[in-house]
């Protein structure tokens, strides 16, 4: 007699939805569905995921209320979001949270320019002037989007040397406040008395000194006045 072959147990519903919501967020942040695109619809979804519609439904509703997804009546549902902090973050973003945002801020960056004047490569060098360059070009053009671009990239940039890839994505979560902080100081229009150095940091990280890059990162984010 064949001996009998147990099928395999069915995870719980509650499992089987947080593996499909794992499942969404791998295509997502693997660049299957981009940031803007519309992703399959519930019955493709089902035959694509192997799991039962409700189940889809539940992990789908479930990324639309942590701001990855959005759906839209007649059209279908799109990525809005790969990171579930980033629309958080900008819903709690407001003029009189400011000061908290340049506290958050500082806690990143002064460890972010510690760390890479540790662990900078020449790459990271080159990129850094080539950032700075960028920024001291936009300062001169005049024009106030373009330099609050250019200094969140510096920024960025010097985040990317720190070589820490959890502090990366935490900062990029952070990038709506990021901008709205230097546009913030910076006004509508670029005054010089407004103008703050970005040189020594980078030259501290040239340098390979952790404390001074740290001191240089620090100081212009103590008050709500230079980015």
């Amino acid at each position: 007699m064949t001996p009998s072959v147990d099928s395999p147990p069915v995870p719980p519903r509650g499992q089987r939805v947080q593996q499909t919501i794992e499942q969404l967020r791998g295509r997502i942040l693997g660049g299957e569905w981009p940031v803007g695109g519309r992703i399959p619809t519930e019955p493709q979804l089902v035959t694509a995921l192997g799991v039962g519609r409700n189940t889809v439904r539940e992990a789908v509703r479930a990324l639309v209320h942590a701001g990855v997804l959005e759906c839209r009546q007649g059209s279908g549902t799109y990525v809005v979001s790969t990171d579930e902090l980033a629309p958080v973050v900008a819903r709690r973003l407001t003029d009189d949270r400011m000061a908290e945002v340049v506290e958050v801020r500082r806690a990143f960056e002064v460890e972010a320019a510690r760390l890479a004047a540790l662990r900078r490569t020449p790459e990271d060098l080159a990129a850094l002037d080539d950032a700075l360059a960028a920024r001291e070009a936009a300062w001169r053009s005049g024009r106030v989007a373009e330099f609050v671009e250019a200094d969140v990239a510096l920024h960025t940039a010097v985040v990317a040397a720190a070589h820490n890839a959890m502090l990366a994505e935490l900062y990029a979560s952070v990038g709506a406040a990021l901008r709205s902080t230097v546009a913030y100081v910076t006004g509508d229009s670029l005054q010089p008395q407004r103008y703050v150095d970005h040189s020594r940091l980078v030259a501290a990280i040239r340098d390979g000194d952790p404390e001074r890059a740290a001191i240089e990162a620090g100081a212009f984010l103590e008050p709500l006045s230079g980015a």
